[in-house]
Order: C-alpha cells, then structure tokens, then sequence
C-alpha cells in the first residue's frame, strides 16, 4: 500500500473543483423545485462507484480502442484546462440539456461523475497511486453528500457572491493543475 497524504491531498482536490459541486447548488435547488426530493444517498452512492468503476476499467477501455494512457492524460489536462476557464470567467463552453426529473441520471450522471470527473480519474491515475485516489474519491462523495443534503442551507449561508469566489479559487487551482498535468504527461507521450 502506497498512502501519501500530499498525493490524496492534491487528487482531492482536482475532483472537488472539476466536481465542482458548490458550484452546482443553482442546478440542485433548481432540480430539487421541480421534482420535489433528490435521494442524496443513492445519487453519492452511484457517483462513487461510477468514478472507481471508470479508474479500474478506464484503462482497458482505452487499450480497447488503441488510445495510451499518457494520450488521455494529455486530452484530460485539455478539458481541465477549459473548466477551469469556465469558472474563473463565469463563461460557458459547453451547454447540456436540463434535465426533466432529478434521478441519478441528472445528478449522480453526469452533474457528479461527469465526463470531465471521469477524464480527471484517469489523468490522476497516470499520476498517482490508485488508493490515493480511491481514498480522495471516498472523501468527495462524503462532501458531495454533504452539499446535497444541506444545498438550501449553504446557499443562504454562502449567497451568490460567495459561492461566485469559492468557484474563482477552485478555478485557478484547476487551472494550474492541469498545466502541471499537460507538462507532465505530455514530456512521457514524446518520449514514447
């Protein structure tokens, strides 16, 4: 067993801000008004397992269709690097649909696990050992049901200023580690 505190520290993170779930209480409590209640637990629950899931078998899916780790990484960094765009610019790169009921589609997938949380797992895992990540995919699913539980809560706590900084910050964070990732990873793709 490889636990590194400063490896859990950093993946943590990397998944909080490209979770990005304080920034997602306006998708939440807009969700929870039309549909009523949104099972926290089973949405966490999904989430966690979709994310260990994908670090596991991600890999063999991408020997599958011929695509190297190190290529992956590279393209992860990239879409890291324009979340982190978004939320240090209040701008929108990518629109999806509303969804039409608050299940664990919307929420667990692809709100929670998204593709970008999804590409991160993989990036990390070129990066860091797999219980690291595990342990920091463990503690974002906690904070992730935390946040669902209490959404309401923290956006009268928070307001719309300060979940507009929180984004900010975790959006520049963002944004340097994906730079640290592209610098990392795309060095070992050449050097293929």
């Amino acid at each position: 067993m490889n636990f590194n505190f400063k490896e859990i520290a950093t993946a943590s993170m990397v998944l909080f801000a490209v979770i990005d779930i304080l920034g997602s209480i306006p998708i939440i409590i807009s969700l929870r008004s039309k549909v009523g209640h949104i099972q926290s637990e089973k949405a966490s629950i999904v989430a966690a397992s979709l994310m260990v899931a994908f670090l596991f078998v991600g890999e063999r899916i991408l020997n599958l269709i011929g695509i190297d780790v190190y290529s992956f990484a590279v393209a992860g960094a990239l879409v890291i690097f324009f979340l982190a765009v978004e939320m240090i610019l209040g701008i929108t790169l990518y629109k999806e649909e509303e969804p039409k009921t608050a299940s664990i589609v919307p929420i667990a997938f692809p709100l929670i696990a998204g593709a970008g949380t999804l590409t991160s797992i993989l990036s990390l895992r070129a990066e860091y050992h797999v219980e690291n990540i595990i342990v920091a995919i463990i503690v974002n699913t906690i904070f992730v049901y935390l946040v669902l539980k209490s959404s309401v809560r923290i956006e009268k706590f928070l307001g719309k200023s300060g979940l507009g900084v929180i984004r900010k910050v975790f959006g520049v964070i963002l944004l340097a580690i994906a730079v640290k990732l592209f610098a990392t990873n795309i060095n070992q793709l050449l050097n293929q």
